[in-house]
Parts: C-alpha cells; sequence; structure tokens
C-alpha cells in the first residue's frame, strides 16, 4: 500500500468510527486563539474551565482582556496550569494583534500561510504547534497540526523516523493528502479522539483501535 492510501485509510477508519469532531470549541477566532496557547502542557479540560472563567468575569475579548494586568489574567486562567508563563505568553499574543492588527485576528486571514505562521512565531511564548493551531482553528488556513498524539499514533504505525521531527512529519500530510483546511482540522481531530481513547501513552489499546480493523 502507497503511502498515500495508507494516510487515506487511516483516516477513513478514525471518521467511520468516530464521527465528526466538531472542532475547534469555541465562540470566535480570538477564543480559538486564547485556548491553543492556554492548551499547552495541559488537557483540554483545564483549558475548558479557564475559557469559562473568562467568560464569566466578561472578559473574553481583545479589547476586555487587554485592559487586565498580568496578574489578573494569570488568576482567572489558573486552572490552565503554568498561569503565570501562559499569562505572559498571551500578554505578548495581545501586544502582537494590537501593533499589527489593531487587535483584530481576523484581519490575518488575508496572509499568505508561511508569511502568518512567520509572525506568529515571532510572538515570544508561541511555537509551531500553537501557530499552526491558530492558523488552521482560527484562519482556517490548510496548515497540519502536529501534536504528542499524532506524533504517537504515527510513531507506532511504521513512521516512527518520520514522527521525530515536527516538520518532517507534518510535510508527510501535506504531501499525501488534499490541500484542504476542513480535512486537516477534521483528521486532527480525530487523532486526538483516537490518542485519548485508545493509542494512550502508557497503556495500548491496539486490539480495540479502529486503526487495526481489517476493513
Amino acid at each position: 500500500m502507497t503511502r498515500r492510501k495508507r494516510f487515506a485509510e487511516i483516516y477513513r477508519k478514525l471518521y467511520r468510527s468516530f464521527g465528526p469532531q466538531g472542532w475547534w470549541p469555541a465562540e470566535s477566532p480570538f477564543e480559538m486563539a486564547l485556548g491553543a496557547i492556554l492548551t499547552q502542557n495541559t488537557s483540554w479540560q483545564n483549558v475548558e474551565k479557564a475559557i469559562t472563567n473568562l467568560k464569566a468575569a466578561r472578559v473574553l475579548s481583545f479589547g476586555r482582556l487587554s485592559r487586565l494586568k498580568e496578574k489578573e489574567i494569570a488568576r482567572l486562567i489558573r486552572s490552565a496550569g503554568y498561569y503565570n508563563i501562559k499569562a505572559r505568553r498571551i500578554r505578548n499574543f495581545l501586544s502582537f494583534l494590537e501593533t499589527r492588527y489593531s487587535g483584530r485576528i481576523e484581519r490575518m486571514r488575508c496572509l499568505d500561510a508561511k508569511v502568518a505562521r512567520h509572525e506568529l512565531l515571532e510572538v515570544n511564548g508561541i511555537g509551531p504547534e500553537t501557530a499552526d493551531s491558530i492558523l488552521l482553528y482560527a484562519l482556517g488556513k490548510p496548515v497540519f497540526v502536529i501534536d504528542a498524539y499524532t506524533r504517537r499514533i504515527f510513531s507506532r504505525h511504521g513512521f516512527k523516523k518520520e514522527a521525530r521531527a515536527y516538520e518532517t512529519l507534518q510535510q508527510l500530510f501535506t504531501q499525501h493528502l488534499a490541500c484542504d483546511a476542513r480535512l486537516f482540522n477534521e483528521y486532527h481531530a480525530l487523532l486526538v479522539k483516537c490518542g485519548k481513547d485508545f493509542c494512550k501513552k502508557n497503556r495500548r489499546r491496539c486490539a480495540e483501535c479502529p486503526i487495526n480493523e481489517k476493513k
């Protein structure tokens, strides 16, 4: 089986088993971007608590969040872990938006994906995975997100060497799939679901995993 067919087969099996995932669970591109920053080194459940706190405080907007001090942001996002570091990263992101786009992340949609990615990576605290999450989910750019779940699954399914480097594994997806943001969105979300439910770090459920189904 060619690699192109293998990538398509994995997607087909995951989609048939799990169905559409409806990612990213957010009400606005700005909320999606914040979620991408908050989810660094923590579970989505903890991020949801932080987002809920921001909404309850009525500060989940560029204008209102920008008026808060770093310590105030840290207090509201405490559930996301590493809250002081993440509060600083959020402030850096807010400053970037204000300087470049007058606080409106939607204005980045007109940029080429490579240009937008370069700009995001210049923001202190935003790495490749966070930048690509913002590009894909907040801006609708066809950029595949590589996370720990994706690395683990493909490493265990014959791509161990390629899974070592972020860019190398990312290139495999872009080379063997149609350049479609909706496809990348759904595929990544399905891999996260598979990683959480079956391809766990310390406990594999290979016999039950939909990827290993023979149909």
